[in-house]
């Protein structure tokens, strides 16, 4: 049984886009980054992934200042490196790129004392779409509380 422990979840993602696929990779951090992530002072929300020279890294990820670091603390939010085999990165790259489809993280977590990160080959929703999703969301929700007067 695998030891995960969530510590930022991407929830506005299911509202902007469908996920097509989904893939597991590690990240490259420094001391004081870890420590502040495991504190749970991190955010996923605006982040995304862009690959260069078939290699990812991971955009806007806000990993706070750890509080008790000194002059060798880290940036908030700069590059971080993702850690994937080389023909996983490709072969999303080329989907990325014909399809013109967005790597977009959705959870961050730790898994046997490793943090990964939880990223998703999605592809955007127009306004139709997200109108549906909140109608569904409602018709969702509507049960549930007509299930609970219920009983």
């Amino acid at each position: 049984m695998n030891n995960i422990k969530i510590v930022a979840t991407n929830r506005k993602v299911n509202f902007e886009y469908f996920i097509l696929a989904k893939l597991e990779a590690g990240i490259k951090l420094t001391g004081t980054e870890i420590k502040s992530v495991r504190m749970g002072k991190i955010n996923i929300n605006d982040s995304y992934v862009i690959i260069k020279h078939s290699t990812p890294y991971i955009l806007n990820m806000h990993i706070a200042k750890y509080e008790k670091g000194n002059i060798f603390n880290h940036d908030e939010t700069r590059l971080r490196e993702l850690l994937l085999h080389k023909h996983e990165a490709l072969k999303l790259y080329n989907r990325v790129k014909l399809e013109s489809l967005a790597i977009v993280p959705l959870k961050a977590y730790f898994k046997e004392g490793l943090l990964k990160i939880e990223i998703g080959l999605c592809k955007g929703k127009k306004l139709y779409d997200k109108r549906e999703s909140i109608k569904e969301q409602d018709l969702k929700r509507k049960a549930q509380k007509a299930l609970k007067d219920y009983r």
